[in-house]
């Protein structure tokens, strides 16, 4: 399916967002359900402390009154048995709501149920100790149900040391169970995270390359054709705004292509042509560029000049043999950007360039070895001169003035 440039930039940005929320809300899961939990923990923590507080107190309460009822008459022992009857009923209602904290066969629980069944028993025995302090006499039939309570008050008070120990195990325990939900937690959120981190990065680095590739494409296009290479075109297939920008690129750079080789054909053409008038004329022409290279020599200044193309065009007049005069008159010209007439031309015969030359061409001519001959024919060679005349240089002006052309056209004669 292709998608345009800004339904693929508008998708970029929907499903970085939708990764964002995504990460966002599990975070915020985690630490809900983490806050959760503690202040459950927490509730029942609190719960359970206060608890066994109360039940600490009953049980203390209840060892006191267990003690005070044997040493006590007939009167005050009934008293105290009614307190003991109604601190039963207080504990075993504490045991049964701290009990229901803990799960069926657990330790704590196992130890609840032992307390309970320990305190009903002593609440039976407590009825029937009571009868007996009402309604018999001072014999001591009642002693002996008041002695057995003591002994089950003492498995009672051994019950709730146990209990208290569990307790205080599964309390340890409860804080290791919260430590290790707590480093899970963390893992799982560091982890979850890491993966968001990288899922993030990944997007960064493939969207953004993946909408950036096509504009490399076209600017590594654009710089070939500052280069005028026009063998270049741009390969993109999506049907999408860059697919438009590129088909449209691509026939630029054919229609470039082709007024390119017109252009050559036809600077070619213009070429020929006045390389066909410049040699009709007999007069010695030359044109050079603004930036004083030589651009072109007629047939009749080649052969005044005994030199070849390579050796001259394309080059700068001064690294050439182009004699003094010819290179002042065309500088003169730049310099002004105008027009110089009957400006005096010089064309002397090559140099020798060395006195073995010399005197080679010396003895040829005279077979004369002296060195007086030989200096005074290397004179003679060197003023002789093959050009004698005047030029005009014209200047053809383009836009700028880097643009300009200028022609020189020699003459033996004054031109009026």
């Amino acid at each position: 399916m292709n998608l345009s440039l800004k339904q693929r930039i508008s998708t970029s940005f929907i499903i970085a967002t939708a990764v964002i929320l995504i990460l966002i809300f599990l975070v915020f899961y985690f630490l809900d359900n983490l806050s959760r939990d503690f202040n459950n923990i927490s509730d029942e923590s609190s719960k359970i402390s206060s608890l066994r507080g109360q039940t600490r107190i009953s049980a203390g309460l209840f060892l006191k009154y267990q003690r005070r009822i044997l040493s006590q008459d007939k009167v005050e022992r009934e008293k105290t048995v009614e307190k003991i009857n109604n601190l039963c009923e207080i504990f075993l209602s504490q045991l049964n709501r701290l009990g229901s904290f803990y799960e069926k066969g657990s330790e704590i629980k196992e130890n609840v149920n032992k307390m309970t069944r320990e305190i009903e028993l002593i609440r039976v025995i407590l009825g029937k100790a009571s009868v007996h302090i009402r309604d018999r006499n001072d014999r001591g039939e009642g002693a002996v149900s008041i002695s057995t309570i003591g002994d089950i008050a003492d498995k009672v008070m051994d019950s709730y040391t146990e209990l208290e120990d569990s307790l205080e195990e599964f309390n340890k325990q409860g804080y290791k169970e919260m430590n290790k939900v707590l480093d899970e937690t963390k893992k799982l959120m560091m982890i979850i995270l890491i993966i968001g981190f990288c899922a993030a990065i990944l997007l960064t680095l493939v969207i953004p390359g993946k909408i950036a590739l096509p504009f490399k494409k076209i600017k590594d296009a654009i710089r070939e054709l500052q280069e005028c290479n026009f063998d270049v075109s741009i390969y993109y297939n999506q049907d999408d705004e860059i697919g438009e920008i590129a088909r449209e690129m691509n026939k630029m750079i054919h229609s470039f292509k082709i007024f390119d080789e017109l252009r050559t054909d036809r600077i070619l053409v213009e070429n020929r042509k006045f390389d066909a008038l410049a040699n009709m004329v007999k007069k010695p022409i030359l044109v050079a560029n603004a930036e004083g290279r030589l651009i072109y020599m007629n047939n009749r200044l080649y052969s005044l000049l005994q030199v070849q193309s390579e050796d001259i065009i394309e080059k700068d007049m001064t690294d050439t043999c182009l004699p003094n005069s010819i290179i002042e008159s065309f500088q003169l010209a730049i310099r002004r950007r105008s027009k110089i007439e009957n400006a005096e031309i010089i064309i002397p015969l090559k140099k020798v360039e060395n006195l073995e030359d010399a005197q080679m061409e010396s003895v040829t001519s005279s077979d004369v070895n002296s060195d007086k001959e030989i200096i005074i024919e290397k004179e003679k060679v060197t003023q002789e001169v093959i050009f004698s005349g005047y030029a005009n240089v014209i200047p053809i002006r383009g836009k700028d003035s880097s643009l300009d052309y200028y022609l020189m056209v020699m003459s033996v004669e004054i031109f009026s």
